[in-house]
């Protein structure tokens, strides 16, 4: 990272809205001296330069030779009472392509320079105005596609997580202090022996006087073990809710497949006739079921087809499938159960596959099998009950078949983790928890276990930042938007 980069203080400025025709658009500007530079072009220039923060102030933007470009409310805030924690002017203005344009082009001339992706909220973060839990979590709610996923990635934003790392991070250094200290006074058998009689009371197994691996505050340590298991198993929901799932509607030909996927969508979107194989390549769409966003897709019917086009869409189709994080298979309710639906339901000869629901597709007609549930494509009965059942076993770990249900992890008290970062720290930091109670119930010395104690420490101090370096910052705050 170096001074062309991230990490200075140069104004910056970028689009904090997409250019695209709309009513109104923001272009957002921080950095030492932002606010003089953009009273260079705004007029009435004086009442912005000596606007007092979090205040707006109502102009126009000029060009050098003092021509109206537009109509604007600046925004105005002040170090450090700010979102990156420097001066800084939003300027809200009409949402014209060309305007839009000629305002950016005007602040780059005006000594501006054009902000790098994530550059606003990596100074947030520099600046002690978030941690990198909450930065993370800026563009998690930008792409939330559920009102789950904001719900929980706001959560995050407000401090949810940094405050149960930081918990976890402090039963850690409690137990690696006291653990320091046994080590540090080892000969005095005072200290030694009431720090011994403190860890055997948090459940230490009791050893010789020889043995050295007796762990001060081995509660603590347990409880940190506890809870970063929990957020880890956290983290295949939050990135469910964040990322969703393919659905696959597969069935043989003219078996209801796009009549029941325009019934789900409420829309006709896929063609609908008598004649099998009508559907020659598959469509999707997206939905949300129970907080989930689902890439539903509809396939051509599977079965082995003469012509060759129709051919082609089966082998896609079959490709689909292959991909697929769940299928709602459809059985012809008028035809029955056949050889190849029979095959499909057994597995294939893929029993790792994905989870299925069959559907027997005319409610009005008993099914042939108890495992299939009835729905109709025409009238819609059973398919709100059919896509409960889809998104019950995205939830459950492995697409058990018995699913734990979806209050478990979606109420308002539910904390998790959604980025793969994240992931992988807590999953080094209780390998390292693991590995410090293992040592310490097989007697190793203490000088042994404090080193891999350390290290769950700095895994958590990474996670919000406390820990970092400059390439892991800004390999980081790379893949967010250009104006957050």
């Amino acid at each position: 990272m170096n001074s062309s980069s991230y990490g200075d203080s140069s104004p910056i400025v970028a689009h904090a809205t997409a250019i695209a025709e709309s009513a109104l658009a923001i272009i957002r500007t921080s950095g030492q001296g932002s606010i003089e530079l953009v009273s260079r072009c705004f007029s009435p220039s004086k009442a912005l330069l000596h606007s007092p923060g979090n205040t707006l102030v109502h102009g126009w933007i000029r060009d050098a030779e003092g021509n109206r470009i537009d109509e604007v409310i600046a925004s105005v805030f002040r170090s450090p009472h700010s979102y990156t924690g420097e001066d800084g002017v939003d300027i809200t203005c009409h949402g014209g392509i060309a305007t839009v344009r000629s305002i950016m082009d005007l602040l780059l001339q005006g000594g501006f320079r054009s902000a790098l992706p994530g550059e606003f909220t990596f100074r947030a973060f520099m600046n002690g105005k978030i941690d990198l839990t909450r930065a993370e979590s800026v563009m998690e709610l930008v792409e939330a596609k559920t009102d789950i996923a904001r719900s929980h990635a706001v959560r995050r934003l407000s401090g949810a997580l940094e405050q149960e790392i930081r918990q976890i991070r402090d039963l850690l250094v409690s137990a690696l202090a006291a653990t320091e200290l046994f080590l540090d006074y080892s000969e005095d058998d005072g200290v030694s022996h009431i720090v011994a009689e403190e860890a055997l009371a948090a459940g230490a197994p009791e050893l010789d006087e020889e043995a050295a691996g007796i762990l001060p505050d081995r509660e603590s340590v347990e409880e940190a073990r506890g809870r970063l298991e929990r957020l880890g198993r956290s983290y295949r929901l939050e990135k469910l809710y964040q990322d969703g799932a393919t659905v696959v509607i597969a069935g043989r030909p003219n078996a209801g497949k796009s009549r029941l996927f325009n019934r789900i969508l409420k829309e006709e979107r896929s063609i609908v006739t008598d004649v099998p194989g009508t559907t020659r390549d598959w469509i999707e769409a997206w939905i949300s079921v129970q907080g989930i966003p689902l890439r539903l897709i509809d396939t051509a019917g599977l079965r082995e087809a003469e012509d060759p086009v129709e051919r082609i869409g089966v082998e896609r189709s079959r490709s689909v499938l292959r991909e697929a994080d769940a299928i709602l298979y459809v059985v012809d309710g008028e035809r029955g159960i056949a050889e190849e639906d029979r095959a499909f339901l057994a597995g294939g000869g893929e029993p790792e596959g994905p989870p299925l629901v069959p559907v027997w597709n005319k409610a009005d007609r008993r099914p042939a099998e108890e495992n299939l549930l009835p729905v109709s494509a025409a009238t819609g009965a059973g398919v709100t009950e059919a896509m409960d059942r889809i998104a019950a076993l995205l939830e459950s770990p492995g697409g058990a078949a018995e699913p734990r249900g979806l209050g478990a992890m979606t109420d308002k008290g539910s904390l998790g983790i959604a980025s793969e970062r994240q992931k992988r720290l807590i999953d080094q930091a209780l390998q390292a928890v693991r590995e410090t109670l293992d040592m310490a119930s097989h007697g190793l010395p203490l000088d042994l276990i404090a080193p891999t104690l350390r290290e769950a420490v700095d895994s958590l101090g990474e996670i919000t930042g406390e820990v970092s370096t400059a390439d892991i910052l800004e390999r980081m705050f790379s893949r967010f938007c250009v104006g957050k």
